[in-house]
């Protein structure tokens, strides 16, 4: 099976998300004061884990678990052992803030999680818990370290790069990245809810942050993907390290989209700049026993969607939901 959309694209790729909560409140992703979804609008696990089957089935060949925080949901470690060992599934990937990996990186690596991205925002403690809200470093970096000793086959850091707050620790988080030889991704703020400020004051794009870290190293353009949207780069001298760039203000990608999305209460969103969706948690408790409600929505809604999202990088919120609501 496969999944091909209206525009011929090629979908083989699925970010679920398992909750709407998180531990901290980063500043590009929610509000101050956030209201979460009560428990019986989420998606059970096993919801999730029967969503993450069908898709397997049509074709789909990598998942990536989001949040919120993922690592937060009861139940995670038994959840990814049990998605990784879908037949015809050919990874198991996770973005995390990090800060439960101490304890649970070993664990979620036995149970089948392939590559883990950790967002890391500022290595500088009070500039970190300000950007976060309440975020500990400590207690991220100790994650860190513990993914960078457990196994995956890949760790990477994100960094959302914002002008005003972190653009300045640009070459100390690529250092930190080549000193694990770790891969980092620097990311441009997305227009996603509301969230008490405008935007463009701190928008950041990705030639401005390309061009500081050129100052430093000298950079070799990569062909290589991770079947997302990151353009990669390599660093000449530190063969181990790569720098992703994800651009979707400066640099659409959308030609080449393979993905969707499924938030926590069902949604399928086909576009992460859209609002348009279709509700799967109310064909899923329909029809408990009945896949084919879903596929045939699935195969569907695909036929329509978009050509690309409208992100200008202006400052205007474009997407009334928040990023954590959107799956991460």
């Amino acid at each position: 099976m496969s999944l091909v959309d209206g525009l011929g694209r090629s979908i083989d790729y699925l970010r679920l998300s398992v909750t709407d909560r998180c531990d901290f409140r980063c500043v590009y992703c929610m509000a101050k004061t956030m209201t979460f979804l009560p428990r019986q609008q989420v998606l059970s696990l096993e919801e999730l884990e029967r969503l993450a089957a069908l898709f397997v089935r049509q074709g789909v060949r990598k998942i990536r678990l989001t949040g919120g925080e993922p690592l937060i949901r009861p139940g995670i470690v038994g959840l990814c052992r049990n998605i990784a060992a879908l037949p015809g599934l050919r990874e198991l990937v996770m973005t995390s803030n990090g800060s439960q990996l101490a304890r649970l990186a070993r664990p979620l690596v036995e149970a089948g999680v392939k590559r883990m991205n950790i967002s890391l925002d500022s290595l500088d403690p009070e500039r970190f818990r300000a950007i976060t809200r309440n975020g500990d470093l400590r207690q991220v970096l100790a994650g860190i370290e513990a993914a960078s000793g457990a196994g995956f086959e890949r760790v990477k850091l994100n960094c959302v790069v914002m002008k005003g707050r972190n653009f300045d620790e640009v070459p100390g988080l690529v250092r930190y990245a080549i000193e694990r030889g770790i891969d980092i991704s620097f990311i441009e703020e997305m227009p996603l809810g509301d969230v008490g400020r405008s935007r463009g004051e701190a928008f950041c794009p990705s030639d401005d942050v390309r061009a500081v870290i050129a100052r430093e190293y000298e950079l070799l353009d990569s062909a290589e993907t991770s079947g997302g949207p990151a353009r990669y780069v390599r660093l000449v001298r530190h063969p181990r390290t790569r720098i992703g760039f994800i651009s979707p203000n400066s640099h659409n990608f959308c030609g080449s989209c393979n993905r969707v999305r499924v938030t926590v209460e069902g949604r399928l969103l086909l576009c992460l700049g859209q609002e348009d969706s279709v509700d799967f948690r109310g064909l899923l408790r329909g029809s408990p026993v009945d896949d084919g409600p879903v596929v045939e929505a699935l195969v569907g809604a695909l036929r329509g969607k978009p050509l690309r999202h409208e992100f200008t990088g202006a400052g205007e919120v474009q997407v009334v939901r928040f990023m954590s609501v959107s799956g991460g």
